[in-house]
């Protein structure tokens, strides 16, 4: 796939001299600069008219990349993270994401051995003369502060170099006393006592940046006899430090930066009943959200499998399933992240002329020698319009979750990750999925768009072909001689139309657009980066049973791949599908 290709002479020329190789397999990846901002739109590089006055044009907007989000660790150390957020913004997105931690049953013979008093195990002397029906750790390695001891037998300890907190729960009823009398007993945290609390950093470096922080919840362990499923026997007493984790994130880093909270617990995008437990623990949590920070929204993401051989989502049961989640919302904003598949080869973002064609090496390691429509069910496209149908009146937001990774084979690998490094090409792949989708985030920042791999790190990659236009839609009418093409990084140049009119004559075209328009998606409630141009190549017809493709050259002389349409059935219009 060819990310760049210049159309002015001083361009070319820079390109050719900063070709880098990457990707699948061994796709020429073109670098117009490392400084995007230092590469202009190519017009603004021509000397201004002589003598002539004209109204001051306002220079145009940097290209952006149309990913808005990216999931990311968390560090102990403040500079870490403000560094790792100011590179996510220089690249375009707005949003990061951490993962919650898992609420563990465990022993006293488990708990952590650096937490003690008075060289008593701390659990056990927290709970004094208590019975205790269970204990749990809670190992997020966070540092919680005094804010978090809100009963009598809650303790704030800093032992062996380690800070924790101790949480006595009642394990029956609400507040500090137990209504039968037992307890449950939860040892927290677990930082350098004389260090900096990761999610109060990210917290402060969103805020700072002026970005949105998406704090991970607490989620149960998963059952032994069925991993799909999360352990219920405790939720009454996850339910309660839920409540106290936000409670104590309130009082600690109810800032402007915290814009909500992430369910880690994930589910397919499904509407079976075997997936109950998973909506109640949504549900539960997104009530404690509501009634902690009214004015915070959360995401949770569930993920597609469309392959044949396995899950075999259906579109229906996808549109289905997402109206459940979007059900459990209980008065909070939920944005619906789904997971597009094509990191874990669940998923498969191709278009319908690719249908008879062979998987990608990467897809087949995962499902095997094959075509594309032979292995999924369908395009990740036609399960993001079952979606958005499912959610429609619901109050819930699409978003989509873009797997920045790659099924691992030999090679591209990506340290010590369960996947492999992906590539910007592929990348374009999946966001022509997923136009539809108000937002899109990506898993993951680290290490995924950080690591060396095979050479060039995935964020490296973006940054040089961050202009490359991505089409996502196009539709033809023939009749009218107009060509709408929508996607990211469109304007300002021309476009090329390849078409077969019904007499079999193969027409080619290449025209400016006749009108643009930069708020195409927010003006359609879809992805706020997508554009919509308009050109005119004559009346005409086309010819059934065929395609015709579409190329955009932008202001900033990057070209996308050839666009090819659905196959045309009727001989007046048709409505292009890569995307």
């Amino acid at each position: 796939m060819t990310l760049i290709r210049g159309s002015r002479p001083r361009i070319k020329v820079l390109l050719a001299a900063l070709v880098l190789i990457a990707g699948v397999g061994g796709t020429a990846l073109v670098a117009p600069n490392h400084s995007i901002q230092a590469e202009q739109p190519a017009q603004e590089k021509q000397p201004p008219a002589a003598a002539k006055k004209t109204p001051a044009v306002q220079a145009p907007k940097p290209a952006t990349y149309p990913i808005g989000g990216y999931f990311v660790y968390a560090t102990p150390s403040s500079s870490r993270n403000l560094q790792k957020l100011s590179e996510i913004k220089a690249a375009g997105a707005d949003t990061v994401i951490t993962f919650g931690t898992s609420l563990v049953p465990a022993s006293l013979a488990t708990l952590p051995k650096e937490c003690v008093i008075n060289a008593v195990n701390c659990a056990k002397a927290a709970a004094g003369a208590l019975e205790v029906n269970r204990y749990f750790t809670y190992s997020d390695g966070s540092i919680w502060g005094n804010q978090a001891v809100k009963c009598p037998n809650d303790r704030r300890i800093t032992s062996q170099g380690k800070a924790f907190v101790v949480l006595v729960l009642p394990a029956q009823g609400s507040g500090c006393t137990s209504t039968n009398g037992k307890y449950d007993v939860v040892v927290a945290g677990g930082g350098p006592a004389d260090g900096t609390d990761p999610a109060t950093s990210m917290a402060v470096a969103a805020t700072k940046l002026g970005m949105k922080f998406y704090a991970g919840l607490p989620a149960p362990v998963k059952r032994t006899d069925k991993a799909y499923l999360p352990d219920v026997s405790y939720q009454g007493t996850l339910g309660l430090f839920t409540e106290r984790l936000l409670q104590y994130q309130a009082a600690v880093y109810n800032v402007t930066g915290l814009a909500g909270f992430y369910h880690h617990t994930e589910m397919p995008l499904t509407d079976g009943h075997t997936f109950d437990p998973i909506l109640d623990l949504y549900r539960m949590q997104n009530q404690a959200i509501h009634r902690n920070f009214p004015t915070r929204s959360a995401i949770v993401s569930p993920y597609l499998d469309a392959r044949v051989s396995a899950f075999s989502i259906s579109l229906n049961q996808a549109r289905n399933g997402i109206r459940r989640i979007a059900q459990t919302a209980s008065g909070l904003v939920l944005n619906i992240a789904i997971q597009d598949g094509m990191g874990t080869g669940k998923g498969g973002a191709f278009q319908s002329n690719e249908a008879n064609s062979a998987v990608d090496r990467y897809a087949e390691s995962i499902v095997g020698k094959g075509s594309w429509g032979s292995k999924y069910v369908a395009p990740v496209r036609e399960y993001f319009l079952a979606a958005a149908a499912g959610i429609s009146g619901t109050g819930a937001v699409l978003w989509a979750n873009l797997e920045g990774m790659a099924p691992a084979t030999a090679s591209n690998p990506c340290g010590d990750s369960l996947r492999g490094q992906s590539s910007k090409a592929r990348i374009d792949r999946q966001l022509q999925q997923l136009a539809n989708a108000q937002k899109v985030i990506s898993f993951m920042w680290d290490s995924y768009y950080t690591c060396v791999g095979t050479g060039v790190p995935l964020k490296a990659q973006m940054e040089y072909g961050v202009a490359t236009p991505i089409i996502t839609d196009a539709t033809f009418d023939a009749a009218a001689g107009q060509v709408r093409i929508t996607g990211f990084n469109l304007s300002g140049g021309n476009a090329q139309v390849k078409w077969t009119a019904k007499g079999g004559q193969r027409l080619v075209k290449t025209v400016k657009p006749t009108s643009t328009n930069t708020a195409y998606g927010v003006q359609s409630g879809m992805n706020p980066k997508l554009e919509m141009i308009l050109v005119n190549v004559g009346k005409t017809t086309l010819a059934a049973g065929r395609y015709y493709t579409v190329n955009v050259t932008n202001r900033w002389g990057a070209e996308n791949d050839a666009f090819y349409s659905q196959r045309i059935y009727t001989a007046q219009s048709s409505r292009g599908s890569k995307g």
